[in-house]
């Protein structure tokens, strides 16, 4: 009698850096190896073939990039090593000298990359070559959380690309010119989330204040449509433009009643004559004014800043300045990144470049304020009910996230994944409120 084994499953290994937008596209990647029948595993394990998706933001995230690599090529040194993304898009050259890579997908060509594969599987090209494929492309590739994430909110590329060209910004070289999803193809791809039953949607992109459909449909009236979807129950946006950030827009996510207490609003610096440098398109007085209109609508929001520190020319008054306007603004969730020369941007061939020594000094002072101010905003809530969508287990206790995105940590003998429940929150600890059932 003859029998037949079947052939193991080829494994995996997915990883990202970055945004919540490269996450999406992660996603939605992973999502097409599972549909070609792979097997996913964490990155460490043995794999068949490593996926990165990569960040070119800072030099740190460059840094990270090539850990990742190297890692790869230790854990899993049979595997075909696929290294795409902004990274890839922009160093290239540098990726193919590093040990264990065999195909290098820029920002547009990661989309193809089962084509890709299908080719590299079938050329006769020496197996010491690199195949490199970074053409640019207007094309918008749509993107979104999948079940073989394993994450709870569901990510949603809705835009990409930025007509921006500030100073300090390789993201533009990267991902190229703004470009959006349809309306009606962004309600259908949240209708596929929330019948897989995700109740959170987080709205991603490069530049999500400039979304704009083809027929002229903007991000206000997108989620004026998107809130009256059933099945989702709480919505985010990524992080949002100051100078896009308007009045209809914040009035439609309150009116919803299903916008989360949360807004992630860059800064980038606190001082007029640095924002001018970086050719940011608002000043101080207008963020103040953003600020104190979101929280005219959401009285306890919790409200995200990125911030640069050491920008060229910056001096210590200007840094002071940012510093005091951190301070004194309702701001609970720092972002902070020393400045980083980013290739073919104008800041990283400016004169008056800031000494390391003393970016790193201003990076801890406002990592500090950070810290104090979230402490501070996390103590208040201690005492108060809220809901929290429960996302996984840790140290034998269930973690999630308050509207207000403060960490949450509850004992319960049910499987609390992706439930929401009211909570009565209680101590902060430093990392985390501990919470009770309400």
């Amino acid at each position: 009698m003859e029998t037949t084994l079947s052939k193991p499953a080829k494994r995996v290994a997915l990883h990202t850096l970055g945004c919540r937008l490269n996450f999406s596209e992660t996603g939605s990647i992973a999502q097409g190896f599972v549909d070609r029948g792979y097997e996913i595993v964490e990155l460490g394990q043995p794999a068949d073939l490593v996926f990165l998706n990569t960040c070119t933001v800072t030099d740190g995230a460059d840094s990270s990039c090539r850990n990742l690599i190297r890692k790869a090529q230790t854990s899993a040194p049979e595997a075909k090593i696929v290294v795409a993304g902004c990274y890839a898009q922009m160093e290239a050259d540098k990726i193919s000298k590093m040990d264990g890579v065999d195909l290098i997908l820029g920002t547009s060509e990661k989309y193809r990359v089962f084509d890709h594969l299908d080719g590299l599987a079938e050329s006769g090209e020496n197996e010491d070559d690199v195949i490199i494929r970074i053409e640019k492309s207007n094309e918008f590739w749509g993107a979104s959380t999948t079940l073989v994430d394993s994450h709870t909110r569901a990510f949603l590329k809705i835009q990409d690309g930025c007509n921006y060209i500030c100073s300090f910004c390789i993201i533009p070289f990267a991902r190229g010119r703004s470009r959006t999803l349809a309306v009606a193809d962004v309600l259908s791809e949240a209708k596929k989330l929330t019948a897989q039953g995700f109740k959170e949607i987080v709205l991603t992109g490069v530049n999500v204040g400039e979304y704009e459909s083809t027929s002229g449909e903007t991000l206000s009236e997108l989620c004026k449509q998107l809130v009256d979807l059933p099945g989702l129950e709480r919505l985010r946006l990524g992080s949002v433009e100051p100078n896009t950030l308007n009045e209809e827009l914040v009035r439609v996510l309150k009116d919803s009643g299903k916008y989360q207490d949360h807004f992630h609003i860059p800064l980038q610096s606190g001082s007029d004559g640095v924002l001018k440098g970086m050719r940011r398109k608002y000043d101080v007085a207008r963020y103040k004014e953003v600020l104190a209109m979101v929280k005219g609508y959401f009285p306890q929001a919790a409200i995200g800043a990125d911030v640069i520190a050491g920008f060229p020319g910056e001096s210590e008054k200007q840094f002071l300045e940012t510093f005091n306007l951190l301070r004194e603004q309702p701001i609970t969730h720092f972002h902070v990144f020393p400045f980083s020369k980013r290739q073919n941007t104008t800041a990283a061939k400016q004169p008056e470049q800031v000494a390391s020594a003393e970016k790193k000094r201003r990076v801890r002072d406002l990592i500090r304020l950070g810290d104090a101010k979230l402490d501070v905003f996390a103590r208040e809530l201690a005492g108060t009910r809220t809901q929290v969508l429960f996302e996984s287990q840790k140290d034998g206790q269930w973690e999630g996230y308050t509207p207000h995105f403060v960490k949450v940590r509850m004992r319960s003998s049910e499987n609390l994944t992706n439930q929401i429940r009211p909570v009565l929150l209680m101590a902060w600890n430093g990392t985390h409120l501990e919470a009770l059932p309400s």
